[in-house]
This record gives C-alpha cells, structure tokens and sequence, in this order.
C-alpha cells in the first residue's frame, strides 16, 4: 500500500499538482525574476520596499515548487477501480442520525480541501469510512466525541 515517505494522490490530484507546477516554473517565476530586475533597478536595495517583496515572493514560489517536485516524485496514484467498497478517490455519500445527506470525496491528504467536499483519508471520517460497503453504519471518532454515519452510496 502505501510507502513511508509517499503520498497518496488521485490520478485528478496528480494532474492538478502537475498543472500547478507548470504555472510556477513557468509563469510565476519569470514574473517574480522580472520584478527583482525592475527592483534592482530602481537603486538602492537597503531600502527597497519592491525588492524585498519580490525577494519574498520568489522564496515562496521555489519553496512550492520544492515541495510539488518532491510530492510528485514520491507519490503514489490510487486507481479505484472497485466501486463495492470506499477506497480513496470514492465518491461517497451518507446520511446523518437526523437524515442529512451530504457527498465526499476521499482523497489523500495532499489534496483535501474541506470548502470542495475533499476529505483525507487520514480525517476521522475518512479512516471511519475506508473499505466499508453501502449500507454500513459506521462510527467516526472525533475530538468531540463518536458518532454514526451511514453510507448510502459510493460511486
């Protein structure tokens, strides 16, 4: 399954990263090496509001770009080709005690974001999901205490 050091990406979440990097080596750092040319310019560096931010942004950028070259390099892409069962990468939906549906995805932990319904596998509700059927009730611990889920779907 999964290696030490590794990360677990959906073959969608490679993608984005993978596009996401591109952005950086090719947009935003010749932007960023541009502004420090204009701001070097400009004279004296001591006191050079411009520069110091350009400089900062350019740190940023090739601080992100390390990270996405390293996680690209040690990721590993889940296909989740079996439906029957939550995996990452399932779409799954399920119902609350008071008959409230909502839809997940899970996903690794690299590629989460609560805001688009993305879960991580290593979230509470993603560990109390994994490699459950539809129609399992199961129980999702959490800092304020357990509670039960049903899985109504995965897709």
């Amino acid at each position: 399954m999964k290696k030490e050091n590794s990360f677990v990406l959906t073959a969608e979440g490679y993608l984005q990263a993978e596009t996401e990097l591109n952005e950086l080596k090719t947009v935003r750092r010749p932007e960023v090496i541009k502004a420090l040319k204009e701001a070097r310019a400009l004279g004296d560096l001591s006191e050079n509001a411009d520069y110091d931010a350009a400089r900062n942004e350019q740190a940023m950028i090739e601080a992100k770009i390390k990270e996405l070259e390293y996680k690209l390099e040690h990721c590993e892409i889940i296909d989740n080709a079996d439906k029957s069962v939550v995996n990452l990468g399932s779409t799954v939906t399920i119902s609350y005690d008071d008959g409230e549906e909502e839809e997940y995805k899970l996903v690794g932990s690299m590629e989460a974001d609560p805001f688009e319904n993305k879960i991580s596998n290593e979230s509470p509700l993603g560990i109390a999901l994994l490699k459950h059927k539809k129609g399992d009730v199961v129980n999702v611990e959490s800092p304020n205490g357990g509670y039960n889920i049903k899985i109504v779907k995965i897709a």
